[in-house]
């Protein structure tokens, strides 16, 4: 089952503001990417960040874009 930004920031018992700091980012930077605005325009990088700070994979993630399976990196 995939979810949301937000849930999987959650799931990985992180604020806000922990994942902003880890990324070296504003923390409504993280507000943007978790609004289904943000979302829609998240980069693969940031996605692959995000993932690797939330413990999960970006096939776990919903979002309402698709990314090429050509851009998911092995390993």
């Amino acid at each position: 089952m995939k979810v949301s930004l937000k849930a999987a920031r959650v799931n990985a018992e992180l604020k806000q503001s922990d994942v902003a700091a880890a990324l070296s980012v504003p923390v409504d930077r993280i507000k943007y990417l978790e609004s289904k605005e943000g979302s829609s325009r998240i980069t693969y990088e940031t996605l692959l960040a995000l993932c690797s700070l939330y413990k999960c994979t970006p096939d776990d993630i919903f979002l309402p874009i698709d990314y090429p399976k050509s851009e998911v990196v092995a390993g």
